[in-house]
């Protein structure tokens, strides 16, 4: 087997063990580091120029990528992007610079060092935050690859409590890892709320808070000129039909979202304050 065809089979990185075993000739390999588009980046490690570089780590220190690693391989919903490497290593060996998770209860993928989607998403739920576990979760419950169901069996005992409970905020359908991260801080801060609620002549609207109130999510195509109408358009018939329209941004969910709550019970506190005076 040519050498540059069977690493792009493996996602650019290999063993030279496993190419030996795909029938990739000994002579290729040793001269692979003389190839163009070919480099050995650790002893007994052949990547493609170019693979990702986490790929040759993973191999290096003799594991297989998890949790946040493993992220953007399954193409999950990330809020902080990061360097560190998250690895489950058979020795479990502690390495520097690597955050090690000691097990995994299914086979990695085949052909490419990163774990079983079932293990990156519970690793992620037992060692992350619940914003940015949750976001992981929702978006692959969202496609249909994963139940929380499934992913719940998988976490029993108290050890596990937190993570459950982070299973509890996910829903069947979520749009954006918007929709789960504000509906996570309304749970949190006790705002009764409803999700993807259709109203007459309005269309579907992202929450609808306390009967009154509906709050909007913006991500980067409500800022087309079509769209920015049609959502003032909808706000208007909203607000015509008795409702306050309250819009966020990704910055707000994201990065201020204590901001957004204050907001939120603001307008309630303000919208029953009204109704009491007008008594």
């Amino acid at each position: 087997m040519d050498l540059i065809t069977a690493l792009r089979a493996r996602g650019g990185v290999a063993m030279r063990r496993d190419l030996l075993n795909a029938g990739v000739g000994a002579w290729q390999l040793r001269t692979a580091a003389r190839r163009g588009g070919v480099v050995v980046p650790y002893r007994g490690v052949v990547a493609l120029a170019g693979a990702p570089p986490e790929f040759a780590e993973a191999f290096r220190y003799g594991g297989v990528l998890t949790c946040i690693s493993a992220a953007p391989h399954y193409g999950l919903w990330q809020l902080h992007p990061t360097t560190e490497l998250h690895l489950v290593c058979g020795n479990g060996l502690p390495r520097d610079g690597v955050v090690l998770h000691r097990s995994a209860s299914l086979p990695p993928l085949r052909g490419r060092p990163v774990a079983a989607l079932a293990d990156v998403l519970v690793h992620a739920l037992r060692c992350r935050p619940p914003a940015e576990a949750l976001v992981m979760v929702q978006c692959a419950v969202a496609r249909g690859d994963i139940t929380v169901e499934f992913l719940r069996r998988n976490l029993p005992g108290n050890r596990n409590g937190r993570a459950r409970d982070v299973l509890d905020l996910v829903r069947r359908r979520a749009d954006s890892l918007l929709e789960p991260l504000a509906a996570m801080h309304f749970h949190q801060a006790g705002i009764a709320f409803v999700q993807h609620v259709e109203l007459p002549g309005v269309g579907e609207v992202d929450f609808v808070v306390e009967r009154f109130l509906i709050v909007e999510l913006d991500g980067k195509t409500h800022f087309e000129p079509r769209a920015i109408k049609r959502d003032r358009r909808r706000d208007n018939t909203s607000v015509a039909g008795g409702f306050t329209v309250l819009r966020y941004f990704y910055e707000d969910v994201v990065h201020y979202p204590e901001a957004m709550v204050a907001e939120v019970q603001a307008a309630i506190r303000a919208h029953y304050s009204g109704l009491r005076l007008n008594k």
